[in-house]
C-alpha cells in the first residue's frame, strides 16, 4: 500500500469547506430536511487534517486559521448584523438571543471540523483557541455595535418591572447571559479583561437604579409619613433582591443594594428620622415597636446608618427620664410642708417609674434594635444622666437604697410577692451600674440593712442574701463583704442568745429578774453607731453585768462596747385608769425609770442623772411629752423642749390599746453617712495612689491622676481636687516625693 497522499491545494480544500459551512448556515436558518451525516462530517474533518499535515510549502495551517476567522466575520457581517439592525425594542432582544444561540451552534460545529488546528497548530503558536475566535467575532462585529441600545432597552424593562408592569423576565435573563458569556474566555474558562456585563451593563444599570429611586424618594419623602416611607423602602429593597435572583447575576446584588439604599435611605436619613408627626421620636412616644424594628433593619444596611438612630433614641430616653425627674421634684416641692414620709413615698414612686422606664426601653433594645451594642450604649448613657441627678435633695444612691429597704422590710410601703421582690432587686442592681457613687449606695444600704436586722424587720433572709449575691456578681466581693458579715453576725447572735439562756437556766441565782436579749456584733462589719456611757437604772445594770460574765466564760480576749442607742425595752406604766405596756428605746426606758424615784424633774436634772448629751435628751423628752403619747407632762406646755422645762409623770395618761410603741423622732443620718463615705474615699484614694506608685516607681502627675480615676471609677467617681490633696498628704507623710529633675513627676519612696 502506498503511503503517499495526493496534495490538496488551499483553494481546492477551502472550496470543500465552504460547501460544509454553507450547509451549516442553512441548518441554522431552519431549512427543512437539511442535516449533516457522519460521512460528511468525517470528510470535512479529514480535509482539514490533510491540509494541516502536508509537508511545507503545502502546510496550510496558518491560512486555514485565518479563513476560519474570516468565515465567522462574514457570517456575522452579512447574516447576523442585518437581521439585528432592522429590529427594535424587545424584538431586538429576542433576535439577539436567537442569533447568539445560532452563533454558538455554528462555533461548536466549526470547532469540530477544524479540531486538528486546536490540538497542534494553535497550541504550538499560543494563538487564541478556535472557540474564542468564534465568540470574539460576534462580540466585536455585532455586540459592540448594539450594546448601548440593548443596555438601554434592558434598563427600561427593569424600570417597568419596578413600576409593577409585567415584563418577560426570561428574555431579560437570556440577554444578560450573553453579556456574561462574552465576558469569559470559553477555551480557558476564565474571565476576560473588561467583561461586558460589568463594563457595559452594570455601571449603566447602577446609574439607572440611582436615577429611578432618586425620583421615587423625592416624591415619597414629601407625601408619606415615616412608617409609610420605610414600608415602601423595605418593599423596594426586598424586590431588588428578588430581581437579582430572577434575572441578574449574583455579583450585581451588593452594588444594586448599595445604590438603592443610598437613594432611599442614606440621602434622607435626617428627613426620615425627624419627619414631623411621624419621625423616630414620635414612633418611640407612640410605642410603634414594629415600625422601630423596620427602622433598625433598614438603617443597619447602610454605612453609618445606625448612629443617628441611636442618638435619637438616647435623646428620647433622656427627655422622658428628665421629665419623670422634674415631676418628682415638683411633687416633692409641693409636699415640702407635709410629713416627711409623704415625700419619701413620692421619691419611691419615682424609683418605681425609673425601673419601669428602664424595662420598657431595654425591651426596645433587645427586640426592636436586636441587642445592638450601639443602642445598649445609648441606653446606658441616657440613664447615667438621669440616675446621677438628685431628687428633692436625695441622691439616686439613697433613693435606690430606700427602695430596696421598702420592699425588703416587714411592713414596708411595697407589698410584693417573693418573686416580684426578686425581680425588682435585679432591676435595681442593673440601674446601680449607671450610678457613679456606688459606694454611697453601699453605705446607705448597709445602714438600712443594719436597722432591719437589729430590729427584726427583714422580711426574708433569702431575699437579703439574694440581693447581696447580685451585687457581688455585678460589682465584686469588696462591694458586699461587710454586709455578708452582718448577716452572719445575726445568725451567730441567735446562737449566743440560746447559749445565754442555757447559762441562766444552769445558774438561776444569776437571773437578773429581767428577760434580756443581746446581739453581739463584729465592729468592722457594721456601720458606726452613736453611743454614750449612759447611767443605766440598777435593773439594767444587773442585766449588763450578768451577760458580761456569760460572754467572758464563752470567749476571751474580746472587748465589748455596748451600743445603748440601738436597744429597746418593754416597761409597764402604772397609770390611774389602767396599766399599759410601753415599748420604748433604752434611752426612753432609762429616763422613764427616773420617775420611780421623783415625781418632778427638771431638764438639767435629767441630763445629769442620765449622763446623756443635751441633744439626745431633747429628742427623748420630746417623744415622751410632745409626741403622740404624752406620758410626761411638761411645764410650760409647749411643742419644744428648752433647758428651763420641768417634767412630771402623767398619771392620767390612757390609751385604748394595752400595748403601745413610743417612737423617737427620726434623726437625720444622711450627713453622717456622707461624711463616712468621704472618709472611706480618702483611704481608697490613698491606697490606689500608693499601689500605682509602688508598681510604677515614677509617674507624671497627669498619668497618676488618670490611672487613679480609672481604678476607682468602679466604685465612685473621684474628685480631682481630692486626689491632688491626697497626693500632697502622701508627700507630707513621705510615701511620695517630687522628682528633682521634673517638677511635674513623683517618685515612690520605699
Amino acid at each position: 500500500m502506498s503511503l503517499n497522499r495526493p496534495i490538496i491545494d488551499l483553494d481546492e480544500g477551502w472550496a470543500q469547506m465552504e460547501i460544509g459551512i454553507a450547509k451549516l448556515k442553512r441548518i441554522l436558518a431552519d431549512e427543512p430536511r437539511v442535516s449533516f451525516v457522519s460521512d460528511e462530517y468525517m470528510h470535512l474533518y479529514t480535509t482539514i487534517y490533510n491540509m494541516c499535515t502536508q509537508k511545507s510549502p503545502h502546510d496550510y495551517s496558518q491560512q486555514l486559521y485565518d479563513k476560519y476567522r474570516g468565515a465567522f466575520d462574514d457570517y456575522v457581517t452579512f447574516t447576523v448584523l442585518p437581521s439585528l439592525r432592522e429590529k427594535h425594542g424587545e424584538f431586538l432582544l429576542r433576535e439577539l438571543v436567537l442569533r447568539w444561540k445560532n452563533h454558538k451552534v455554528m462555533v461548536r460545529w466549526l470547532c469540530r471540523f477544524f479540531h486538528y488546528l486546536d490540538r497542534y497548530f494553535i497550541t504550538r503558536r499560543s494563538l487564541p483557541a478556535l472557540k474564542s475566535v468564534g465568540w470574539e467575532s460576534f462580540k466585536t462585529l455585532a455586540f459592540d455595535e448594539l450594546k448601548a441600545t440593548v443596555t438601554t432597552i434592558l434598563i427600561t424593562m427593569v424600570d417597568k418591572d419596578r413600576d409593577g408592569q409585567i415584563i418577560d423576565r426570561t428574555l431579560v435573563k437570556n440577554v444578560l447571559d450573553i453579556y456574561i458569556e462574552l465576558g469569559h474566555d470559553p477555551a480557558r474558562n476564565q474571565s476576560a479583561p473588561d467583561p461586558p456585563y460589568e463594563k457595559d451593563f452594570e455601571d449603566a444599570f447602577r446609574q439607572g437604579t440611582i436615577d429611578y429611586y432618586s425620583k421615587k424618594a423625592q416624591t415619597w419623602i414629601v407625601e408619606d409619613t415615616c412608617p409609610e416611607y420605610m414600608l415602601k423602602a423595605e418593599m423596594c429593597l426586598q424586590k431588588e433582591k428578588e430581581r437579582v435572583a430572577h434575572y441578574l447575576h449574583s455579583s450585581t446584588e451588593p452594588k444594586l443594594m448599595e445604590a438603592a439604599q443610598g437613594e432611599l435611605l442614606a440621602r434622607h436619613i435626617d428627613q426620615i428620622l425627624k419627619k414631623e408627626n411621624s419621625g423616630c421620636k414620635v414612633l418611640l412616644c407612640n410605642e410603634k415597636v414594629e415600625d422601630l424594628s423596620r427602622m433598625f433593619r433598614l438603617f443597619s444596611r447602610i454605612k453609618d446608618g445606625l448612629p443617628p438612630v441611636s442618638k435619637t433614641f438616647q435623646e428620647h430616653v433622656n427627655e422622658v427620664g428628665m421629665s419623670l425627674l422634674k415631676q418628682a421634684v415638683d411633687a416633692a416641692a409641693s409636699k415640702k410642708n407635709e410629713k416627711r414620709d409623704v415625700v419619701s413615698a413620692l421619691e419611691l414612686d419615682y424609683v418605681r417609674k425609673i425601673l419601669d422606664l428602664h424595662d420598657k426601653y431595654m425591651a426596645y433594645v433587645i427586640n426592636s434594635f436586636q441587642n445592638h451594642t450601639l443602642f445598649h450604649k445609648a441606653l446606658k448613657e441616657a440613664f447615667e444622666v438621669v440616675c446621677n441627678k438628685d431628687v428633692a435633695g436625695c441622691t439616686s444612691a439613697e433613693l435606690f437604697a430606700s427602695y430596696c429597704d421598702s420592699i425588703l422590710r416587714k411592713g414596708g410601703i411595697e407589698k410584693l410577692s417573693d418573686e416580684a421582690i426578686e425581680g425588682n432587686l435585679e432591676k435595681v442592681v442593673k440601674l446601680l451600674s449607671y450610678i457613679s457613687d456606688k459606694d454611697l449606695f453601699v453605705e446607705f444600704h448597709r445602714k438600712k440593712l443594719g436597722r432591719r436586722l437589729l430590729f427584726d424587720k427583714n422580711g426574708n433572709d433569702e431575699l437579703e442574701r439574694s440581693l447581696l449575691a447580685k451585687l457581688k456578681q455585678y460589682f465584686g466581693g469588696q462591694f458586699t463583704s461587710k454586709m455578708e458579715g452582718m448577716l452572719t453576725d445575726i445568725i451567730l447572735a441567735k446562737d449566743n442568745q440560746t447559749k445565754y439562756e442555757k447559762y441562766i437556766s444552769r445558774n438561776p441565782e444569776l437571773h437578773p429578774s429581767v428577760d434580756l436579749s443581746v446581739q453581739v456584733l463584729t465592729t468592722g462589719y457594721w456601720p458606726t453607731y452613736k453611743s454614750s456611757e449612759i447611767n443605766l437604772p440598777s435593773e439594767m445594770v444587773k442585766c449588763v453585768e450578768v451577760f458580761k460574765g456569760f460572754y467572758q466564760s464563752v470567749t476571751k480576749y474580746r472587748k465589748m462596747n455596748w451600743i445603748y442607742s440601738l436597744g429597746n425595752c418593754n416597761i409597764i406604766g402604772r397609770f390611774e385608769l389602767k396599766p399599759i405596756e410601753l415599748i420604748v428605746t433604752t434611752y426612753q426606758g432609762a429616763l422613764l425609770l427616773l420617775f420611780n424615784e421623783s415625781e418632778r424633774l427638771s431638764f438639767s436634772e435629767i441630763v445629769t442623772q442620765l449622763n446623756l448629751s443635751e441633744d439626745d435628751t431633747v429628742r427623748v423628752l420630746h417623744s415622751l411629752s410632745c409626741g403622740k403619747y404624752k406620758i410626761l407632762n411638761k411645764e410650760p406646755n409647749s411643742r419644744t423642749i428648752s433647758p428651763n422645762d420641768v417634767f412630771e409623770f402623767n398619771h392620767k395618761f390612757t390609751d385604748k390599746m394595752r400595748r403601745i410603741k413610743v417612737q423617737l423622732p427620726p434623726s437625720d443620718e444622711k450627713k453622717k453617712v456622707i461624711d463616712d463615705v468621704n472618709k472611706d474615699r480618702r483611704f481608697a484614694i490613698d491606697a490606689a495612689l500608693v499601689r500605682i506608685m509602688k508598681s510604677r516607681k515614677i509617674m507624671t502627675h497627669q498619668n497618676l491622676v488618670a490611672e487613679c480615676v480609672e481604678q476607682l471609677s468602679r466604685m465612685f467617681k473621684p474628685d480631682i481636687k481630692m486626689i491632688k490633696r491626697r497626693i500632697e498628704d502622701l508627700i507630707t507623710r513621705e510615701y511620695l516625693e517630687r522628682d528633682k529633675d521634673s517638677a511635674n513627676s513623683y517618685r515612690y519612696l520605699a
